[in-house]
């Protein structure tokens, strides 16, 4: 009887694989046309390779070597402040500190034909010497024209002659999506230029505390020491952030990596090569998070956004009539997720230009626009 029953299902199976063999051949048949027109018939058609990008954008990534000479009190009696103090500064045993010289290693891009280059300002912070070397392997002497350590944006000059040369534009980084393909191009622990690839992983991720204004793009592309200040490209072959920071338990990449976005990266550049002052924008409130707490206690349906907490009297905020209680949703058409996000867009904008605030007020969403200025000494309104 076992034999039996086990036959008959040996039978069953037999007939459903039969059944569904002839159901897949008759759906394969009228699906052959369709299918005939996306199958690939040449082999730039089958492979995939990003050596065409890479060989556009590359000869603008740099590698940067900053030198530092340091000095360094060698220790022991002689160097007892109470001695010093005593016997005075001339005394023969008095300066016994030795030079020695660090050296920092990193990436940049060229911005400009005639020899612009950002970088971050940790890469080159206190310089007595930096040297860009470039993809062909010449070797220059850059100055620095502005570092920013708020934003760890640096910006040099190089003075190629006559000769224009390779360079990456600015893409609009505000046009990033997450799962958008990215490339990386730096100089990892100084094993010589190298290119990654990845996605884009997050966007304004703002809780990475190694600038003041935080919105971060977060990408998946290998990005390790060495890295830093160099490349975040597109497709296009434009440049979409300046690789800055990387998440890691052991120094070397996990996946995780920051870059400072092509917008704010305009921004410095831009005020590097018009000699002025970088002042930003100012607008005249403070405010704080909102939380899943404070969006439960306000009746909001979802947290984000900033709550105004306070309106500077005679400020572009107070002009605009933005009120103590007020929630800032979105600026422009981009939404805001935290303070901090709201700090990084207005960082962005320069002085007279005109932000749009979309505001929750009694339960009704309005629109109010001001004129950005530079910073003043006002009195703070605390009243609602």
């Amino acid at each position: 009887m076992p034999h039996t029953a086990t036959y008959i299902g040996r039978m069953q199976v037999k007939r459903t694989i039969l059944g569904l063999t002839a159901a897949v051949a008759m759906l394969s048949a009228a699906a052959l046309p369709a299918l005939a027109d996306t199958i690939p018939v040449s082999r730039s058609e089958i492979t995939l390779s990003f050596a065409p990008l890479v060989k556009k954008a590359a000869p603008a990534v740099v590698n940067i070597y900053a030198k530092k000479v340091v000095r360094r009190s060698s220790g022991g009696l002689f160097s007892d402040p109470l001695l010093r103090r005593f016997f005075g500064e001339d005394w023969p045993f008095g300066d016994q500190s030795r030079k020695r010289i660090e050296n920092s290693l990193g990436s940049g891009v060229i911005v400009r034909p005639e020899g612009v280059i950002v970088t971050n300002h940790h890469v080159i912070e206190n310089p007595d010497e930096i040297t860009v070397v470039m993809s062909d392997r010449r070797e220059f002497d850059a100055r620095v024209l502005l570092t920013d350590e708020r934003t760890d944006i640096a910006v040099l000059k190089i003075d190629p002659g006559p000769e224009s040369l390779a360079y990456l534009e600015f893409a609009d980084s505000d046009d990033l999506e997450v799962g958008d393909l990215v490339l990386a191009i730096g100089n990892p622990f100084g094993v010589g230029q190298t290119v990654t690839s990845g996605i884009v992983s997050g966007l304004a991720r703002t809780t990475v505390g190694v600038t003041d204004f935080r919105s971060f793009i977060q990408t998946d592309a290998a990005i390790n020491p060495g890295n830093s200040g160099g490349a975040l490209i597109g497709v296009d072959g434009r440049l979409v952030g300046v690789n800055t920071a990387i998440f890691s338990r052991s120094g070397g990449s996990l996946g995780i990596g920051f870059a400072v976005p092509a917008n704010m990266v305009d921004y410095v550049v831009t005020s590097a090569l018009s000699g002025d002052k970088l002042i930003r924008p100012w607008v005249g409130f403070s405010g704080r998070d909102v939380t899943a707490e404070v969006a439960e206690a306000l009746g909001l349906r979802r947290p984000g956004g900033v709550l105004v907490e306070g309106v500077f009297e005679g400020g572009p905020a107070d002009k605009a009539g933005l009120k103590r209680g007020d929630v800032i949703r979105a600026m422009g058409k981009k939404a805001l997720f935290d303070a901090q996000h709201l700090r990084f867009r207005l960082a962005t904008k320069k002085l007279g230009e005109t932000a749009i605030l979309e505001v929750i007020r009694d339960g009704k969403t309005l629109k109010l626009e001001f004129v950005l200025v530079a910073p003043r000494k006002i009195r703070r309104v605390t009243a609602s």
